[in-house]
């Protein structure tokens, strides 16, 4: 996010995404889907990018990225 210049949002959104991940850095699978996870994160990144490009559709693509990247 400091890359694309929204580095004063994460701190923001941080708190939104704890207990998505536990103490050691891995997914908590057995609290969230990750594809729900995902969503969530998706919905957050389209606010930052409305709120600072004035464009949702900036990170269009973001989950089916994530899913095609881990799926192989």
């Amino acid at each position: 996010m400091e890359r694309l210049g929204l580095g004063r949002q994460f701190r923001r959104l941080a708190p939104r995404l704890d207990g998505a991940f536990r103490a050691d850095g891995v997914f908590a699978h057995d609290r969230l889907r990750f594809v729900d996870f995902l969503d969530d994160v998706e919905e957050l990144l389209e606010e930052v990018a409305w709120q600072e490009w004035g464009n949702k559709e900036a990170v269009d693509g973001f989950e089916e990225y994530i899913l095609q990247h881990y799926s192989g």
